[in-house]
Formats: C-alpha cells, sequence, structure tokens
C-alpha cells in the first residue's frame, strides 16, 4: 500500500512555498525582512513558530486568510508576547496591502483580543455559539466576534498553541487558561528554559475541549474541521494525557526494566490506549516491531504515526523537529514494507534515505 502523503507534504518538506502558494515567497520575505528568525519564542525562534503554525492550517486545508492568520498571527505583538515586527496601533496598510482586508482583520483581531479570555469562554461551550462572543477588554472598546470569527480562531488557537507548547510552558504557564501568577525566584527551577523539553501533560486535553466546537461546522464558511481529534469529535480526558505523556517518558529515557522489549512494548501499547491522538508512540512501537521481525504491526504503526504527523503538522515530541519525525516515519514505513531492518547498531546509524 503506498503512502498516504497530504499534497503539500512534500512541498512543506522541502521548504519549496511556492509550490505550497504562489504568493508565499514574497510574503516570507516581508515577513523575514522584520528579523522574525532573531526572536526567541517558545520552541524556537519566531519565524519556526509562524512556519510551523501556517504549516499546520495549510494541511488542514483551511482558506488563505485563515492560513495567513497563522503566518502572521502575531506580528502586532498580543497579550502574551512582545513581537511587534508590524505596528498595529497605527498604519495597517502594509500588511492590508500585501495580505487582503480580511487576513489583515483577522490578524488584528486576533493580536488586540483578550486571548486568554476567549479560551476561557470557548472552553464552557459545547457548541459553536450562534450569536458569536463578546469579549470585554478593560479601559478599551469590546471586541465583537461573528459565530465564523469564533471558529477561525480557535482553530488558529488550537494550532498556536499545539505548536509551541511542551514541559516548560506546563510549568511557567501552569492551569492555563485559569493560570496564577507566580513569583520568578520562588520557582526559579521551572523557569530553566528549555527545560526536559518533555512533551505536555497538560494542553492538549485543553485543546480537544477548544475543538468540540468545530466539528460541525457550516459548509458555507469553507472552514473544513481540523482532523485531530478524531475531527473534533473525542476529547481527550486530562488524567490520560498525563498517564500517556509519563508512560511515553518512561520509555524514551530507558526508565523501564530493559532485559528484553516487554516492558518498553507494554508502556507504549498503554501509552496509545491512553491517547490514541499523537504520532510518536506509535512510532517507537513500530521499530520495535522492527527490531522482532514482526513487520505487519510494525507497517500498522509506522503508517499511523505518519498520518497523525500529516494530521497535526507539528511534533508532540518537540525534541525533534516535525521534518525529522516524518522522515523517520517514512523510513520505518518503508522498512516495514520492505521486510529489512539492520541487524546491528551500526546498521541503525546509516539509516537515512526515503526513497
Amino acid at each position: 500500500m503506498p503512502e498516504r502523503l497530504h499534497p503539500k507534504l512534500r512541498p512543506l518538506l522541502a521548504d519549496d512555498w511556492a509550490r505550497v502558494d504562489p504568493e508565499l515567497p514574497a510574503l516570507l520575505e516581508m515577513l523575514f525582512a522584520r528579523s522574525a528568525g532573531e526572536d526567541w519564542h517558545k520552541a524556537g525562534t519566531f519565524k519556526d513558530h509562524l512556519l510551523g503554525v501556517c504549516r499546520t492550517l495549510t494541511l488542514w486545508d483551511q482558506p488563505r486568510e485563515v492560513r495567513l492568520l497563522g503566518l502572521f498571527h502575531s506580528v502586532y505583538s498580543n497579550e502574551y508576547v512582545d513581537l511587534k515586527l508590524f505596528d498595529g496601533g497605527g498604519n495597517r496598510a502594509e500588511l492590508t496591502a500585501a495580505l487582503g482586508a480580511e487576513a489583515e482583520r483577522l490578524i488584528h483581531t486576533f493580536c488586540v483580543m483578550p486571548r486568554t479570555l476567549f479560551t476561557q469562554r470557548l472552553l464552557a461551550e459545547d457548541d459553536l455559539p450562534e450569536e458569536g462572543m463578546v469579549l470585554e477588554r478593560p479601559g478599551a472598546p469590546d471586541v465583537i466576534l461573528s459565530s465564523r470569527d469564533v471558529a477561525v480562531f480557535a482553530i488558529a488557537t488550537i494550532a498556536d498553541i499545539a505548536e509551541q507548547w511542551h514541559s516548560w510552558q506546563d510549568e511557567v504557564f501552569s492551569g492555563f487558561p485559569f493560570q496564577k501568577q507566580r513569583p520568578l525566584r520562588e520557582n526559579w527551577a521551572a523557569s530553566l528554559w528549555p527545560g526536559p523539553l518533555k512533551p505536555t501533560t497538560s494542553a492538549l486535553s485543553m485543546l480537544s475541549r477548544l475543538g468540540r466546537v468545530l466539528s460541525d461546522l457550516p459548509e458555507e464558511w469553507g472552514l473544513p474541521t481540523p482532523p485531530v481529534f478524531t475531527r473534533c469529535t473525542a476529547v481527550l480526558e486530562p488524567e490520560d494525557e498525563m498517564a500517556a505523556a509519563t508512560l511515553y517518558w518512561q520509555a524514551v529515557t530507558r526508565g523501564l526494566p530493559m532485559a528484553g522489549l516487554g516492558a518498553t512494548h507494554r508502556a507504549l501499547s498503554a501509552c496509545i490506549r491512553h491517547n490514541p491522538y499523537v504520532a510518536e508512540p506509535r512510532l517507537m512501537l513500530a521499530q520495535l516491531a522492527l527490531t522482532a521481525g514482526d513487520w505487519a504491526m510494525a507497517e500498522d504503526h509506522a503508517r499511523a504515526g505518519l498520518d497523525l504527523l500529516q494530521d497535526w503538522g507539528i511534533a508532540w515530541d518537540k525534541r525533534i523537529a516535525w521534518s525529522g519525525w516524518v522522515a523517520w516515519a517514512r523510513i520505518l514505513l518503508q522498512s516495514a514494507e520492505a521486510r529489512r531492518w539492520p541487524e546491528s547498531l551500526a546498521g541503525l546509524n546509516g539509516l537515512g534515505l526515503v526513497e
């Protein structure tokens, strides 16, 4: 069975922006001229983050204005970050001319609206609010969102948080979106960036609850439901997210008995039962299956892992970039189909070519 590759996957891996979108090269030149590649962001640089969010929205087949929202979503700064690459309080004509009025409106609104309040309100909803949403801002006019705006910003919020969140933000933003201020000096250990780069133990369950309102969007809006969490129909419980991340981390840090494959295999299988919505545990199981010569199991897990990486467009385990995980998933899948796997450790070091 051939790989099931999204039509934009290979251009994204090749940084072939013109094949992703003919307009992208000029827009990226404008964006990167503002030093986005020099600015720090949670899991890398601001440039990395903007490209990652745009990549996810591209793999989610979102319309142009939503993809551009992802690519420019914090360039006017927002309540979380000081990243003003463009002047949102003065002349907004430059972005409007380059992106179009609707894309710029979404970007500006996403930057000036109280996003924590938006996330809190959305978590309280089981369905998309038909009347839209009014977000109050102390000392400033309310932000009034249409129902479609709410859907767009929910999609963008899921992509934005998933791209950047790992264990460091679990610590510094503990309890998000109901976080409380904690003094840094007393919490110095939590503040040390980047921390151990463990997968988040809290963000995905929250994102799954945000996604509930997106499961049945009006067709005329042209907003495909994101493919994650079984097309936003499933909710990941917090205790399951915690259990899955803990089991995975025990496996990858060799915190389990190493006398045979059994303990690690059981831990990863349990991890997937707790959280079936991420790729990396499946890819580890695929490698174990290849080692054991169980080609069918290896193929099943590798294919499922590759599909999930395309669903997300980001890595859950951020120690390795998404592109690296995709390449590894494809090597695992091709090895399973060819029924071959190195018999020596040095042979693993020699892997690399994706056929």
